[in-house]
């Protein structure tokens, strides 16, 4: 019985491991053509194409974590559904949401998010503040997820609360150098581990 309670959750482990990784493949040429083509045109807005085409092109398969600074629409918006006045925040909310469980569901994550409480105290050879409202570490699985999130008929839809909720946003990949928090990695395999042997413990 011990086989099987701790072979039954390494293999959940193993089944976790190859969610949450990925297959690891980098991007090929083709495909990030294709992306542009399709659907860089429609969301690009102000960024520099070619900043982002040298990004996917130097994809390594690996996970990246993505900073967020952003600026929440303090006053009230237009409802593009409904025509109402609705507070910005609101807006943020109805991308924000569905943004996330779609990332949830490529195995990507929140890492950190947090509230700004206070201005600037350490900046130099930058623009102002202009207005920092949250900050956001986003987890990846991979750039070839980005893309596939950004593909989703679903960012489409929301993609107008996303401009009318965060009129200003910055944001830029990272891959983690080094980190005092435990990850998905750890925790899941402690949990399965306590689960084993709280299971064996019972049936022995």
């Amino acid at each position: 019985m011990t086989m099987w309670i701790w072979g039954g959750a390494l293999a959940l482990y193993l089944l976790f491991r190859l969610w949450y990784d990925g297959l690891r493949r980098p991007l090929t040429k083709p495909e990030i053509d294709a992306f542009f083509a399709e659907v860089h045109a429609k969301y690009g807005g102000g960024n520099d194409p070619a900043v982002l085409r040298k990004f996917l092109e130097e994809d390594d398969g690996k996970e990246f974590v993505m900073l967020n600074l952003v600026r929440i629409e303090p006053g009230m918006v237009t409802d593009p559904d409904t025509g109402a006045q609705v507070p910005g925040r609101t807006m943020m909310r109805r991308y924000s949401d569905p943004f996330v469980k779609a990332l949830l569901a490529k195995g990507g994550h929140p890492g950190m998010v947090g509230r700004k409480v206070g201005p600037y105290v350490d900046a130099w050879n930058v623009e102002g503040d202009p207005g920092w409202s949250i900050f956001g570490l986003m987890r990846y699985r991979s750039r070839r997820d980005m893309l596939a999130m950004v593909r989703n008929p679903l960012f489409a839809k929301v993609h107008p609360y996303k401009l009318l909720g965060i009129p200003t946003t910055f944001s830029f990949p990272t891959q983690r150098e080094l980190s005092v928090y435990m990850g998905p990695r750890m925790w899941v395999a402690l949990v399965l581990a306590l689960a084993a042997a709280l299971l064996q413990l019972a049936v022995g």
